[in-house]
């Protein structure tokens, strides 16, 4: 998925700064010039979709530049875009295989079953809380 993004030019005093316009209340900013403003940005998305995703939300599809640009908000701001990758946003289920040393993976079990998960649930769980 592309996402664009208006930057705001920064200078010696004020950071560049980024918004997302499709992903309400997703922005970042930069320091160091717009390459890192887009990186910023990148990020950003990923961790507003993570989050989105926590709270039950949809993701909003990205518009097109031609459409935000008639924002006059964004007037004299400066567009690019980043890209997603869609497994972010992906409930299928992998099999993965991992390797533990015996003493761990018995840690780990016994964890995830005084919490009253499964071995695979117990790891994603710890994956994703804060």
């Amino acid at each position: 998925m592309k996402y664009p993004i208006a930057i705001e030019k920064g200078n010696d005093k004020t950071a560049w700064g980024v918004v997302v316009p499709d992903l309400p209340g997703c922005f970042s900013a930069s320091d160091h010039g717009i390459d890192e403003a887009v990186e910023n940005a990148k990020e950003a998305i990923e961790l507003w979709m993570e989050a989105a995703l926590d709270d039950g939300r949809a993701i909003p599809r990205p518009g097109s530049i031609e459409a935000h640009q008639k924002n006059p908000e964004f007037e004299g701001w400066i567009w690019a875009v980043t890209e997603i990758d869609p497994a972010l946003l992906s409930d299928e289920i992998e099999r993965v295989n991992i390797t533990l040393p015996k003493r761990v993976l018995a840690r780990l079990d016994a964890k995830a079953k005084s919490a009253g998960e499964s071995r695979s649930g117990y790891i994603a769980h710890l994956a994703i809380s804060d």
